[in-house]
């Protein structure tokens, strides 16, 4: 073994340990994407509360929007029958002073 070739068993050796390298490096990667993965699935979760909590609060503005409108309706049609009784009786008034 002194011609200088490698024995068998050191390039086997080698080889595995090239191999074992390599797998290494490529769980490394695998096990950076899956956090990435897992953390964008977080920050997704988070934001779909987000905008489920903003929902919620909308459908309450809107709710209360519109009990504000049929409160509104209601004295609109109050004020216009206070209205027609006012100008009936300034009628009656003009009516009487002739």
């Amino acid at each position: 073994m002194a011609t200088g070739t490698p024995d068998p068993q050191a390039r086997f050796g080698q080889s595995l340990k090239g191999l074992l390298t390599e797998k290494v490096n490529t769980c490394g990667t695998d096990v950076i994407a899956l956090t990435k993965q897992v953390l964008k699935g977080s920050r997704s979760s988070e934001l779909l509360g987000q905008a489920a909590r903003n929902m919620v609060l909308q459908e309450d503005a809107i709710l209360h929007s519109e009990d504000s409108l049929r409160k509104m309706a209601i004295i609109t049609t109050h004020l216009q029958y206070h209205v027609e009784q006012s100008s009936d009786l300034q009628d009656q008034l003009n009516h009487l002073l002739k």
